[in-house]
């Protein structure tokens, strides 16, 4: 009962506002508080031992969720940054032409993203994925401009080409091995072997579905246009928690369907790669605070990624990478929670996302530069940001599989060089956070002081809470990261069935500090000779940001 009212509760609480007038204060409250509440219920799945019985359609074919485990984590980290997104609307939509619509959608998204990840079966999986896409299609265009028009269905063909492909992809799946639960897709497999090619067929076209929504390449097409046109709020549940659904249907294949496949883990390595620096390369170049945030967001898919295949080819030894990809996950998560609600901040003060009109907009206020400050030097994996704590262990575990390799006299190089990019796209990371940091809280606006002066730049009380509580936890993280890290990670090896580790890793290491030390160096260079050089430029004694970047990248 408990497990269903959790992912239901969003969903009948979006018809009431459906049917409420124009209301738009009480709209927005029981948006609040239904998040608020879908909150405490997750918080309740931890705590209590709920039952659920399987509505079970055909033998191996049932709606059925899990609150255990991974499942029960991802669920109450969905529930705690929808709650706190939510608690910027009433600012951020106080002059909005049409909030009941983003209410009645956002509820309706936060139930059936709980229904994605709380799902025991990819028959579930899928159900609430697809409700999910429809529903967060109109967020994307809720704006009514033309470039959210456009976007709009940008996102809407991905996500049916996502669909179709997840959709036949079950279907051999299930007419190969006869069931979807994830529990007893291992065992089937291994009854037909680990190469059955109409299994492995199945399972690659599902994870095309589900890398779609999580923005890898060559389908990350969708984020970099959807999410500046977006709401803010919305941008930032895209960005930390729908882009992780897809992750998590990657997840459940590569320890499923591909758990021995060595061909899947290279392919994986090579797009993660390439997603990582192509997202990157794009965030610097961007003059758009959201689009460089949306590119940042397909760069760190490509970290997450690149753990994902090595944790594959790792095998039964993967336990260091996994552990690495749950916490990126969690703290990419955090991360654009927090800089998304600062963008939102900056759009509703000045209307403006171009570099070149918000430059100097943080100048002397102390609390906005603290909170952003705290999500740039988490995003950027700078020592005390909890990335640091993240990243780090990402990097160890393509180290390890190096050292597998080599001992097992493999192609060992190809994975040294996989590291190389890595530190480099690392060192892209702290070159774009640096340039808008200097952008927002050192440069001068050439026109104008960027603060207007009818007010309307002070955070309301609701908004100014729901910003520091982006920043508490990533601080917390950084400082203390290790031990809180671990034992979301112990929770979630069951998930991926892996063993624990019997020694919890160390996040400040000498190998760490130094990989983070490697990164910065890239960084500084990057900055000081690429985008003070090349991508800006000195007019009449004021710095001009330049949008160089190529229209066949965009």
């Amino acid at each position: 009962m408990l497990l269903s009212c959790t992912v239901l509760l969003p969903f009948v609480m979006a018809f009431v506002l459906s049917r409420i007038g124009n209301t738009r204060k009480i709209r927005v409250l029981l948006m609040i508080l239904t998040s608020a509440l879908t909150f405490a219920l997750t918080l309740l799945l931890n705590l209590a031992q709920p039952l659920h019985r399987p509505f079970r359609f055909l033998p191996g074919l049932a709606l059925s969720m899990n609150p255990r485990g991974f499942h029960q984590l991802y669920a109450a980290i969905t529930a705690w940054m929808w709650l706190i997104s939510n608690l910027f609307a009433p600012q951020y939509f106080a002059h909005d032409h049409d909030p009941k619509r983003y209410c009645v959608f956002n509820l309706m998204t936060l139930g059936a993203t709980l229904g994605v990840f709380l799902s025991d079966n990819f028959l579930t999986t899928f159900i609430f994925f697809e409700v999910m896409s429809q529903t967060s299609r109109a967020w994307v265009g809720h704006e009514g401009t033309p470039e959210a028009a456009e976007a709009a269905e940008l996102y809407h063909a991905i996500a049916t080409l996502g669909a179709v492909a997840m959709a036949v992809g079950f279907t051999m799946l299930y007419v190969r091995i006869g069931t979807l639960d994830f529990d007893q897709m291992d065992s089937s497999l291994a009854y037909l072997g680990a190469s059955d090619p109409v299994a492995l067929a199945g399972g690659a076209l599902a994870v095309l579905g589900f890398a779609a929504k999580a923005g890898l390449f060559p389908l990350h097409i969708w984020l970099p246009k959807a999410h500046p046109v977006a709401p803010a709020p919305a941008s930032a549940l895209l960005s930390g928690v729908l882009t992780k659904t897809g992750v998590f249907g990657m997840l459940v294949l590569t320890t499923r369907v591909f758990a021995a496949n060595a061909v899947y883990g290279w392919i994986l390595l090579a797009l993660g790669v390439v997603t990582m620096l192509l997202g990157a390369v794009m965030a610097l170049f961007s003059v758009n605070l959201k689009r460089t945030l949306a590119c940042s967001s397909v760069s760190q898919i490509g970290f997450i990624t690149v753990g994902i295949a090595a944790m594959n080819l790792l095998s039964y030894e993967g336990t260091l990478a996994a552990y690495g990809v749950v916490e990126h996950i969690v703290s990419h998560s955090l991360i654009k929670l927090c800089l998304f609600l600062c963008a939102s901040y900056v759009y509703i003060s000045t209307h403006a996302l171009d570099l070149n009109e918000i430059r100097g907009f943080g100048r002397g206020k102390p609390f906005f530069h603290a909170v952003f400050l705290a999500g740039l030097l988490s995003l950027a994996c700078v020592p005390l940001g909890c990335g640091f704590v993240s990243k780090s262990l990402l990097h160890e575990g393509l180290l390890e599989l190096i050292e597998v390799l080599r001992m097992g006299e493999q192609a060992w190089w190809i994975v040294k060089a996989a590291e190389i990019l890595f530190i480099i796209a690392g060192g892209l990371t702290m070159a774009y956070s640096l340039k808008l940091y200097l952008c927002l809280f050192w440069d001068r606006h050439p026109a104008r002081e960027p603060a207007p002066s009818d007010g309307s730049d002070r955070l309301s009380p609701l908004s100014a809470a729901a910003l520091a509580l982006t920043a508490v936890p990533l601080l917390v993280l950084g400082l203390f990261g290790r031990e809180a890290f671990s034992r979301l990670s112990e929770l979630s090896m069951g998930f991926l069935g892996l063993e624990r580790l019997a020694l919890r890793p160390a996040a400040f290491t000498l190998e760490n500090l130094l990989g983070a030390l490697e990164s910065a160096a890239v960084g500084l260079a990057v900055y000081f000779l690429v985008v003070r050089r090349f991508l800006m430029d000195k007019t009449g004694g004021d710095r001009i940001y330049l949008d160089r970047l190529p229209k066949w990248i965009r």
